[in-house]
C-alpha cells in the first residue's frame, strides 16, 4: 500500500470549513487534499468565489459516496441585494446590464413583498451557473453569447426574513431559508423585478446546511496563511462519517 492510500485510510469524514471569499471551492478542496496527504476528498455543494461560508468537505472513499446525502436538507444564506443594477450573471462578478430608480421603501413595505417568495416554486438555473448541458456546464455557452434555457425544477423557500435596508446605497439584507438546489441569485433577480427596480446578488454568505453550522468550522482563510496549526485544526474538527451522517437526519 503506497503511502497515499495509507494516508487514506487513516484519515477520513467530514471537515467543515468557513469559506473565505476569494477562493473556489476547488482551492479548498485542493488545499486539504496537500494539507491531508489525500487525494479522495469532494465537496457537498459549492460555493461561488465572491461567496463566503460553510463548506462541507468529505474525506475519503467512506465520506464521499454519501456526498448526495450530505447534499440534502435545508440551506441557510445571509444575502445582499444591490437594488436598482442587473447583471448578466446575476451577482457582483458579472458586468452591469441595466441601472434603473429604485423607489422609496420601508421596511414594513419590504417584508410584505418577502412573504409573496415564500412556498414550494420552480426555478430555472441562471444562464451563469454549472448546471450541464450536453456535458458542459452552462457557463462555458454563457461566455460565448450562448443562452442554454434548462427546464425549471421545483424548489421550496422556508423563510425570507428581512435584516435590514440601507436606503442611502440601496442594499437589501436578507436571510434566507431554502432547499437544496436554489439559487439564491435567481432570487434576487426575482425580488428586483417583484420591487421594480431590478437587482443582483451582492454577497451571499451560507451559515447552515441540514444540521451543520458555519460556527462549528475552521476559519478556511488559515489554509491560505501559512498556519503551522491548521493540519492540527481539521484533524481535530473533523467529524466521524457515521456522526456526520447522523447530523443529515
Amino acid at each position: 500500500m503506497s503511502g497515499a492510500e495509507s494516508a487514506a485510510v487513516a484519515v477520513g469524514g467530514v471537515v467543515l470549513i468557513d469559506k473565505p471569499v476569494g477562493p473556489t471551492s476547488f482551492a479548498i478542496v485542493q488545499k486539504l487534499r496537500r494539507l491531508l496527504g489525500v487525494k479522495k476528498i469532494g465537496h457537498a455543494g459549492t460555493l461561488d468565489p465572491f461567496a463566503s461560508g460553510l463548506l462541507l468537505l468529505c474525506v475519503g472513499r467512506e465520506a464521499t459516496k454519501h456526498i448526495d446525502r450530505f447534499m440534502t436538507g435545508r440551506k441557510t444564506y445571509q444575502a445582499v441585494l444591490q437594488l436598482g443594477q442587473e447583471t448578466d450573471t446575476l451577482d457582483p462578478e458579472g458586468q452591469v446590464t441595466a441601472v434603473r430608480p429604485v423607489p422609496e421603501l420601508d421596511n414594513d413595505r419590504l417584508a410584505a413583498m418577502l412573504k409573496e417568495f415564500l412556498g414550494p416554486q420552480m426555478q430555472a438555473p441562471p444562464a451563469y451557473s454549472a448546471a450541464k448541458h450536453q456535458g458542459k456546464p452552462l457557463y462555458h455557452y454563457a461566455r460565448q453569447g450562448i443562452t442554454i434555457e434548462k427546464e425549471a425544477k421545483p424548489i421550496e423557500i422556508y423563510s425570507l426574513d428581512l435584516n435590514g435596508y440601507d436606503a442611502a446605497a440601496a442594499r437589501l439584507a436578507v436571510t434566507v431559508s431554502c432547499s437544496r438546489g436554489t439559487y439564491i441569485r435567481v432570487l434576487a433577480a426575482d425580488i428586483g423585478r417583484r420591487i421594480g427596480c431590478g437587482a443582483h446578488l451582492a454577497a451571499l454568505r451560507r451559515t447552515g446546511s441540514s444540521s451543520f453550522a458555519v460556527e462549528e468550522a475552521v476559519d478556511g482563510a488559515r489554509l491560505f496563511s501559512g498556519d503551522e496549526d491548521v493540519l492540527a485544526a481539521v484533524r481535530d474538527k473533523m467529524l466521524p462519517v457515521e456522526q456526520a451522517l447522523s447530523k443529515t437526519a
